[in-house]
């Protein structure tokens, strides 16, 4: 047995995981090569390896939920690789606006057939809510429905939907509040599917595409969902700064987030190299610090274990869907996607990572409902 093979196994067995053998958030070491390759990468070797099919577990998700409780995920951050990333991180702003289009890029203009094929009817790309409901598509209406008596939307509101996806949100609340919805983003295929929708249905939604810090206007509510995750340590004051510069007096924010339970820049390497380039999990604390003198945080709801319902959701669909997306992508994309998707669903399960909801009012603004149903 090598020197490395020798660590990586005894770390795995801290976190009661063994190579080969018979649980099934156990290992399977196809390439002893992979115990070199962990032991320099740390977690972006690890991810490659299993890309390249180095190595299988029957239950990825339990997997990480042992190696996130037994905190191996921050001896990985000790990497070169991620030392280099934050180095860089710490030094230039890498979600500026020409920057900032490389996620666009990357992951949401895969092709919209192929995130569509496993989203629910709504196409929501966020934690779902699941009160009273195993059902993923049940689930999503009330995230919907939840962030809708959250703004306390009514008719006629001016909405504002910052990083608006595939436009659901955007459509949901012009449809079932009758007010007016502004959807922004700058990822062309998304921009497109929403206005599409949106014009072909009828509904007072206006989709731009645009970058959030050059917008104008005034609007009585504005909801941003799983996009702060994109802005950046150096952008969060910006971020919060355009918000209020567009929230009318005695308006409502929304800020739905993933977050990390400590304060930090970037995020897991493997995941900015493969699959968010440039993300960057705010904590809570930086999220207050940016609100800061802008806002006052009228109510704070962790949604942190729908996320792991969500993203098991999500693999189920997308196995499903994946007969049909073979011819276009190849074996490694569908390794690639079993892994984000199951290694997040883990590091949620052990609470390693979080989603919050925050309404936010200027200061002076009187308290507003913020309904949970």
């Amino acid at each position: 047995m090598s020197r490395a093979e020798r660590i990586i196994t005894s770390l795995l067995a801290q976190a009661g995981i063994t190579v080969n053998g018979p649980n099934p958030w156990d290992i399977r070491v196809h390439n002893t090569d992979l115990y070199p390759r962990v032991l320099r990468d740390k977690n972006l070797g690890l991810g490659e390896a299993y890309m390249d099919g180095w190595w299988d577990c029957a239950c990825l998700d339990e997997l990480f939920r042992r190696l996130c409780l037994a905190e191996l995920d921050v001896w990985a951050q000790k990497s070169l690789p991620l030392l280099f990333d934050l180095f860089l991180e710490r030094l230039f702003n890498r979600q500026s606006r020409r920057r900032s289009k490389a996620v666009a890029k990357r992951h949401y203009d895969l092709g919209n057939d192929m995130f569509l094929s496993w989203l629910d009817p709504h196409n929501q790309y966020s934690c779902a809510y699941f009160a009273g409901t195993d059902d993923l598509e049940t689930a999503q209406r009330q995230k919907l429905d939840l962030i809708r008596h959250k703004l306390d939307i009514r008719p006629g509101d001016a909405v504002l939907d910052i990083g608006c996806g595939w436009g659901g949100l955007s459509a949901y609340l012009a449809e079932h509040c009758g007010c007016t919805v502004t959807g922004v983003n700058i990822s062309r295929q998304q921009a497109a599917h929403a206005k599409a929708c949106a014009t072909a249905r009828g509904l007072a939604v206006e989709i731009v595409e645009r970058d959030y810090r050059d917008m104008n206007g005034h609007f009585d509510k504005i909801v941003s969902v799983g996009m702060f995750e994109h802005v950046g340590q150096k952008n969060h004051r910006d971020f919060m700064r355009a918000v209020n510069r567009c929230l009318r007096d005695g308006g409502t924010f929304l800020l739905h987030t993933i977050a990390a339970n400590v304060s930090a820049v970037g995020c897991d390497p493997w995941i900015r190299t493969y699959i968010f380039p440039g993300g960057a999990l705010p904590s809570l604390a930086q999220i207050a610090r940016a609100a800061e003198g802008l806002f006052v945080v009228e109510d704070a709801h962790n949604l942190g274990p729908h996320y792991d319902k969500t993203l098991m959701a999500w693999h189920e669909r997308f196995q499903a869907a994946w007969p049909g997306l073979r011819p276009r992508f190849p074996e490694s994309f569908r390794r690639m996607w079993d892994y984000y998707l199951l290694s997040c669903a883990g590091a949620f399960r052990a609470r390693a990572l979080q989603l919050w909801q925050l309404v936010m009012t200027r200061p002076g603004t009187p308290q507003p409902p913020c309904r949970a149903a």
